[in-house]
């Protein structure tokens, strides 16, 4: 199974903010659905609005961007046409896509977002004490992830409020309260 690339190379000085996930083909037409992963739908998803993918190296995609067309509502669920995908066939190559786009130098920040680069490096604190570090974010489609170098290898942290309450980027830091087990070896029950 081929792996998703990193975020795409970034052609500007700015930075890229993962907007979304294009999830299954809707009707005949080359439609698609979206899982979001903004705040902000209005401003990132208008017509004419140009998207970096994230892809397989091996999809016909990769490297490419996508425009939007047209952003609709079906259901409660929101559904891109974007320009060049004109049926289901072409759609379906776009199944499991990341949207990155360019951020604005002057944006505010969505509230409870970091930029990936804002993560890398922050000390993961538990119960007051250092237990590792950030050593980079994987987005994945369930939920991102917090790859934490510690002194026995790398975990993996579901970056979720109840797992990662805190972020404080002043002080470097990200608080985690991991479940039993995520951080050390749990005893055996044998008896």
């Amino acid at each position: 199974m081929a792996q998703q690339a990193g975020p795409p190379e970034r052609h500007t000085t700015g930075t890229q903010l993962r907007v979304g996930r294009l999830t299954k083909a809707h009707g005949l037409k080359g439609a698609i659905k979206l899982e979001l992963y903004t705040d902000d739908p209005e401003r990132r998803f208008v017509p004419g609005a140009v998207f970096s993918l994230q892809v397989p190296s091996t999809s016909k995609w990769h490297g490419k961007s996508l425009e939007l067309r047209e952003l609709r509502w079906y259901n409660g669920h929101p559904v891109g046409f974007f320009v060049g995908v004109d049926d289901r066939d072409e759609a379906e190559t776009l199944i499991k896509a990341i949207l990155w786009v360019d951020a604005a130098s002057d944006e505010a920040p969505e509230e409870n977002a970091w930029y990936d680069h804002q993560l890398v490096g922050l000390t993961a604190v538990r119960d007051g004490a250092p237990v590792g570090t950030v050593a980079r974010v994987d987005h994945l489609p369930a939920q991102d992830l917090l790859a934490i170098e510690t002194e026995a290898g790398e975990v993996l942290v579901p970056f979720v409020a109840a797992i990662v309450p805190t972020v404080d980027i002043e002080a470097g830091t990200v608080t985690v309260t991991p479940p039993a087990g995520l951080f050390e070896e749990l005893p055996d029950d044998e008896g």
